[in-house]
């Protein structure tokens, strides 16, 4: 078994107590956002605010993280969150909550996730080294942990939190934001990367950033592939809570327990995920995964059947956690450590920028028929998996690891 150091398992404990907070909130938006309106476009657009700014902002985010101390960026953001959500906890139990303060509360969030997640993968290197074997191993332990705590405990918890008082979970995840700023803090070392050469502008930083990622042409396509993927997936997503409710029949509780069902693909995701790898290779095993999620996709838009929704979205958890698995290992493997921060920027600016499209396309889609995003998305995945096998061919993967000439193992 590989040992990652304690470290890494503060890390992995702050990662498991905010993600907890997050499957909470994760519930309970949707719901709260129900109940002010039953209008599908509108509950996309609080979905869009929430990662809308990757596409404001991301790229700057990803600059000032190879400018500063990774570590100290990882907490002062999540204490910056957890007092955007005890403001919104407080605005749900006076009555002043509406859709665009729910909208403003999640944009706020998500520009603090555009720090955090640039600082965190780019910090993982430094915490566990670039051996690919320890990189898998360690991004496949995180996901699972937050698989568990975002998907397994945190919706069912939502749900019934949400059922007591909608103002429950949002005060609940303001709190796992400052258990877990106070865990990062205690993380040791020095997360700043040493910047050698003549001091250069954030607009120069970043234009260094995307000039990297264009011309890899492995991570440039993955990158693209990422983007349709997260709208298809958005695009269903934002439709599910009216989905459960009206066409398999649940409430809010079993709306959260619904969401459990994708939390246990992802666990055995994350943890079967370096075998399947070392088996089938990282190629083989990513088209698997997107073969699946055309499948389910197909299934989900046309069940009424309450256990067969659930065993679907199982296997969706269980095929987007290989991908993300791989695809996050390979880019901290083959970025140079001091662009990581900017290139992860870059690289999610198009992957996650398309998720608020996605939300407003699914919201679109939905006031036709609420089966529609699911099934435009499973013949949109026809495709990718046509142009993704073109990309990985000739042993796409192997050449690029190759070509890194940086020594393994912790630095």
């Amino acid at each position: 078994m590989i040992r990652l150091g304690r470290d890494f398992g503060k890390l992995w404990t702050a990662a498991s107590v905010s993600t907890l907070g997050d499957g909470i909130t994760f519930t309970a938006g949707p719901l709260l956002a129900a109940t002010l309106t039953r209008d599908p476009l509108l509950i996309g657009v609080v979905g869009a605010a929430s990662f809308a700014p990757w596409l404001l902002v991301g790229l700057v985010s990803g600059a000032l993280v190879d400018r500063l101390d990774r570590r100290n960026v990882m907490w002062a953001v999540d204490l910056g969150r957890a007092a955007v959500l005890g403001l919104l906890a407080t605005a749900v139990l006076s009555g002043w909550v509406t859709i665009p303060v729910l909208a403003a509360g999640a944009f706020l969030l998500g520009v603090g996730q555009t720090l955090f997640d640039s600082a965190a993968q780019a910090s993982i290197p430094a915490i566990v080294g670039r051996d690919p074997e320890r990189l898998a191993t360690a991004n496949g332990r995180l996901l699972g942990a937050q698989t568990v705590s975002q998907q397994f405990v945190g919706p069912p918890a939502g749900g019934a939190l949400f059922t007591l008082a909608p103002w429950l979970p949002y005060a609940t995840d303001a709190a796992s934001f400052l258990g877990s700023s106070l865990l990062i803090a205690r993380i040791r070392g020095r997360f700043t990367v040493e910047r050698t050469g003549p001091a250069t502008s954030l607009r120069a930083d970043i234009a260094a950033g995307l000039r990297w990622l264009a011309r890899h042409r492995l991570l440039r396509g993955f990158a693209l592939l990422t983007g349709v993927l997260n709208l298809v997936f958005m695009a269903s997503e934002v439709v599910l809570v009216l989905l459960a409710q009206d066409r398999l029949g649940l409430g809010s509780i079993g709306y959260g327990l619904l969401l459990t069902a994708t939390a246990v693909g992802s666990l055995a995701g994350s943890l079967l995920t370096a075998r399947i790898t070392r088996r089938w290779g990282e190629a083989r095993a990513y088209l698997f995964s997107i073969v699946l999620l055309a499948a389910v996709l197909a299934v989900i838009g046309l069940t009424t059947i309450v256990a067969v929704a659930a065993a679907a979205l199982a296997v969706l958890g269980f095929a987007v956690t290989i991908g993300n698995v791989i695809l996050q290992s390979l880019r901290q493997a083959v970025t140079p450590p001091e662009l990581l921060g900017r290139v992860v920027s870059a690289y999610r600016l198009v992957g996650l920028g398309a998720i608020p499209a996605g939300a407003l396309v699914g919201g679109l889609l939905g006031r036709v028929d609420l089966r529609l995003p699911y099934l435009a998305g499973a013949a949109v995945l026809v495709v990718v998996v046509l142009y993704a096998a073109r990309l990985v061919g000739g042993g796409a993967i192997d050449r690029a690891r190759a070509a890194v000439a940086e020594p393994v193992g912790p630095q």
